[in-house]
């Protein structure tokens, strides 16, 4: 069974170069937004983890670093 890389890559290779662009610009778009997704999570874990390293005891555990 062919897995979906090859799929992806065996269907470019077959599409019309005009509209190679169109997909290039696409994974591009899924990219960044993996890319934001990401930084979401960690802005909206930076709230809740904010309470742990504010600790005197994360001070005192980093101080030798």
């Amino acid at each position: 069974m062919m897995d979906r890389k090859e799929a992806l890559i065996r269907e470019a290779e077959n599409l019309p170069t005009v509209f190679l662009q169109e997909v290039l610009d696409f994974v591009q778009f899924l990219k960044d937004k993996a890319t934001q997704e990401n930084l979401e999570t960690a802005l909206l874990s930076e709230s809740a983890l904010r309470k742990d390293w504010l600790k005197p005891e994360e001070d005192e555990a980093w101080q030798g670093l």
